[in-house]
């Protein structure tokens, strides 16, 4: 028998150290003085003396997040770089609710056979997610695992981790009735709710990624997919550097309106919501057609054109909105109140 090789069990070694030599460049451009390590080494040092400086009592916040079933309409529009930002983005928002400022990051990509070009296109990505907001992508794993995914798959996680002083953190005890609903708009899905679209859109209506619908305005069904998850860190500390007093913020991923919302009111207290006080991208209103979806479903499961809830009293409008207007990326709406209902309502 002849001597076997790794890349004769699916695993080629060669291609890992091309997808490495792409990926530095990228990675290289988010360091920042307190990164100790370079890529190669086992583990990741970071210096903490500057931003231990920086707080009176640091607290360290992490989350764990993934891109769901998006990948699979970017294997099929064979587009990847807003893959890496989606991840950057689905985790970073995260712990932004929180109060908490990103400091590094790592991912976890894994795939049947490793693409060395795919493999730059993600980082690539996640490289220009982290250098928009200061945060440095300290390291990473990438997995070439045949027999475990089917042939074209790919699978994402990023870890992000940021600190806020912990009398600074926002965990909504403050929020009481009559408070103020705000919400940052959404460029689309986001980052969830890929299974039940591409239910809708592939199987259910027969489309195919390069069809489009009237109301998407000339773009296909898979680039309205594939649009980036917005970051939000930058606008929401832009509102915390000057002042504005938060008391609680919601990431509006799977579960939509109805299920984030309640994850950040004290017991006992609800929102009602005013659909028409914010657009609504027309990929939602494709799909609801498409599939005879009730309101409710809907707003259970897709964010609707918010991707960002935020509670305040109603006199922190006015500096919110000038802050607002510098940031492109978004917009804010007035999009309800919080009530003693104990659930949300949509109106």
């Amino acid at each position: 028998m002849a001597s076997l090789k790794y890349e004769d069990a699916g695993v080629n070694i060669e291609a890992g150290n091309q997808a490495v030599e792409r990926m530095k460049g990228h990675v290289k451009k988010t360091f920042t003085k307190d990164v100790l390590t370079g890529l190669g080494s086992f583990g990741s040092l970071y210096s903490l003396k500057n931003i231990i400086n920086n707080y009176d009592d640091p607290v360290l916040v992490q989350s764990i997040d993934g891109v769901g079933t998006k990948t699979k309409v970017a294997v099929m529009c064979g587009k990847f770089e807003n893959l890496g930002y989606d991840l950057f983005s689905a985790a970073t928002n995260d712990i932004v609710v929180m109060g908490a400022k990103p400091i590094t990051f790592l991912d976890y990509v894994a795939h049947d056979k490793l693409d060395p070009e795919i493999m730059e296109e993600l980082v690539k990505g996640m490289s220009k997610a982290c250098a928009e907001c200061g945060v440095s992508l300290v390291g990473g794993e990438t997995a070439e695992m045949p027999g475990v995914y089917q042939a074209g798959e790919i699978d994402m996680v990023g870890v992000i981790t940021g600190v806020v002083d912990k009398n600074k953190v926002i965990n909504g005890e403050n929020i009481k009735e009559g408070d103020v609903v705000f919400g940052l708009s959404s460029s689309g899905l986001h980052t969830n709710g890929y299974s039940f679209a591409r239910k809708l859109f592939f199987d259910v209506a027969g489309n195919k990624h390069t069809d489009t619908y009237p109301e998407l305005e000339g773009k296909t069904i898979g680039d309205v997919l594939l649009e980036p998850h917005i970051n939000y860190t930058n606008i929401v500390h832009d509102f915390l550097d000057n002042g504005v007093d938060i008391k609680g913020m919601a990431h509006i991923t799977g579960g939509g309106f109805i299920e984030n919302i309640p994850r950040v009111l004290p017991e006992g207290l609800g929102a009602q919501i005013s659909k028409d006080s914010f657009d609504t991208p027309a990929v939602f209103k494709v799909m609801q057609r498409i599939g005879e979806i009730s309101e409710f479903e809907m707003y259970r499961s897709f964010n609707m054109g918010i991707g960002m809830a935020i509670i305040a009293s109603q006199d922190q409008y006015e500096k919110m909105q000038q802050l607002a207007e510098k940031h492109t990326n978004t917009k804010l709406y007035q999009i309800g109140k919080i009530t003693n209902s104990g659930k949300v309502e949509i109106i």
